[in-house]
């Protein structure tokens, strides 16, 4: 009993010492901070002294601004919150305009909003509705390009009046407007360029130059970059005659502005593992089209059925056209002739 009350007070006696130790050292501790904030202090008054009185201002001012490292924040243009007190605002959303599309855009929000409905935008839409475009539309081209209130009326009428000159249709030019708005950009003389681009280079007649640019507008408008590089690919890369290259343009121009990267992915594809010639290809330029993960699940399915087959004058013939058609239903039931089923279940273990 007393060996346990010795050893009581040896514990209470250590706990003291260790008490002790740590206050001495939180006091030094607090002394030191004192010293170094005293001597920060008599530092930063000695140099603000040593300045003249207008820097010192200055660096008060520089000292009250300063909220550390941020990153650079550009304010956003809400069209949203004018709507009210702009009329040319709500014309626009009963046209269909997507508001939120255009100031996305830079300076475009701030355009749109110095527009005047009566003054700066009617005279564009009777001129556009002359040309044949329905109302319903008008709200889908300005979302596109709302630039074309700064062009000249004049210059539009003229680069209309040139492509009636040429003998595009009415029809024809109200697709050309509404599949591309940015047509109505470019000079009489630009377009012109760019129509004997494709005549020369591809040897196109009158009428397939109007059907190419009718039927994907875009591509007459696209970058000429792209258009060489895919030029190249398909002639040189692909092996396409003149003859086979004018008939994959004329019919899907669409290809010419693929990334030429993808289009040597799938013709690769189609050419080396399907076995389909050029000719085959040139008849069907959808397969082009189609991206080429698609081409390999429906390909090795027939494969696997035993169907892969595209020689027209052998048994258990698949046209290479009803490869790309439809859903994957579609192809399943009238292609394939499974189930859907057994091709969820391929594709799962492929």
């Amino acid at each position: 009993m007393f060996s346990l009350w010795l050893r009581n007070i040896a514990k209470i006696q250590n706990k003291t010492q260790i008490g002790t130790k740590c206050s001495i050292i939180n006091q030094q501790v607090r002394q030191l901070r004192t010293l170094r904030s005293v001597q920060n202090e008599i530092q930063v008054e000695s140099t603000e002294q040593s300045l003249p009185q207008e820097q010192r201002i200055k660096s008060h001012k520089e000292i009250a601004l300063d909220f550390g490292n941020r990153e650079a924040h550009v304010p956003s243009f809400n069209l949203a919150a004018h709507v009210n007190n702009s009329t040319t605002l709500q014309q626009f959303i009963s046209l269909g305009v997507d508001l939120h599309s255009i100031e996305r855009r830079k300076g475009l929000g701030d355009f749109v909003l110095r527009l005047d409905f009566e003054k700066d935008v009617k005279p564009y839409l009777r001129f556009l509705a002359d040309q044949g475009v329905a109302p319903d539309d008008f709200g889908r081209l300005i979302t596109k390009n709302p630039l074309l209130f700064k062009e000249d009326l004049d210059a539009l009428q003229t680069r209309m009046e040139y492509l009636e000159s040429k003998r595009f249709s009415v029809e024809a030019r109200q697709r050309i407007l509404t599949q591309n708005p940015y047509w109505l950009m470019f000079s009489t003389r630009r377009i012109d360029r760019r129509l004997g681009y494709f005549q020369k280079e591809f040897h196109l007649s009158g009428h397939d130059i109007r059907l190419l640019a009718t039927k994907e507008p875009r591509l007459i408008t696209y970058n000429m970059d792209h258009l060489r590089k895919s030029v190249f690919t398909l002639r040189e890369e692909m092996g396409f005659s003149s003859k086979e290259l004018q008939t994959l343009i004329v019919h899907k121009p669409r290809l010419m502005m693929i990334s030429p990267d993808d289009i040597i992915e799938r013709f690769s594809y189609i050419h080396n593992e399907m076995g389909l010639s050029h000719k085959q290809i040139v008849q069907c330029p959808e397969l082009l089209a189609s991206r080429e993960f698609r081409l390999r699940e429906r390909h090795e399915f027939l494969k696997l059925l035993g169907r892969a087959q595209y020689d027209p004058q052998k048994d258990l013939y698949v046209s290479p056209s009803d490869m790309v058609l439809g859903n994957n239903f579609y192809f399943v039931r009238n292609v394939a002739r499974s189930d859907l089923q057994t091709f969820d279940l391929f594709l799962k273990t492929r």
